[in-house]
């Protein structure tokens, strides 16, 4: 990673970092822990590293950085709605199955090598399981589904979406490579 690299992942988290810390200043009732912005720190990081390493990139063609910076982005928003407020409940164990989604997107990503066709892939199973989690949610733990089941199924189908589009520019940027390969070579 070149410096300037390093400047902008380590930066721009502590700069987003001044809106919560704004919000404790001067909202009541926004009680953030030392731990809460530690937690916002690392997300914040860990969307930034990925957004500088793929949306970037200087060989990736349009659909690769669209899709990549749509799967980052839609990432950080269940993380952060995971994390901050909960989809299923408050204290429903369904909502770790968010986070779980997460965390097999980063394997399945190492995975693939940061190839489009991989990552298509990743994003298409990615959105298949965010579309089952409130039904397993609601047979698994039906007691805490505060939202209610429709809602937060709509909420899972939406996110399930951008990472449907984002496997579909994938797949469109994995097409592109093929077809600059073929022209290549002959």
């Amino acid at each position: 990673m070149k410096r300037k690299d390093t400047l902008i992942v380590a930066l721009v988290p502590l700069a987003l970092l001044l809106i919560p810390l704004t919000g404790q200043l001067t909202v009541d009732g926004w009680n953030w822990k030392w731990n809460d912005f530690l937690m916002a720190w690392v997300v914040f990081t860990i969307t930034t590293a990925f957004l500088r390493f793929l949306v970037t990139r200087p060989v990736a063609n349009f659909s690769y950085k669209a899709g990549a910076g749509l799967a980052v982005i839609t990432g950080f928003l269940i993380t952060w709605i995971t994390m901050a407020v909960q989809i299923i409940g408050d204290e429903n164990p369904g909502n770790g199955l968010y986070l779980l989604t997460i965390l097999g997107g980063f394997i399945g990503v190492g995975i693939s090598r940061f190839q489009p066709a991989g990552l298509a892939w990743v994003a298409f199973s990615m959105a298949a399981s965010l579309l089952l989690i409130p039904v397993v949610a609601i047979l698994a733990w039906p007691t805490d589904f505060n939202p209610g089941y429709p809602r937060a199924q709509m909420l899972s189908a939406g996110f399930a979406a951008m990472f449907i589009a984002s496997g579909l520019l994938f797949r469109h940027a994995a097409g592109q490579n093929r077809r600059s390969g073929e022209t290549k070579a002959a």
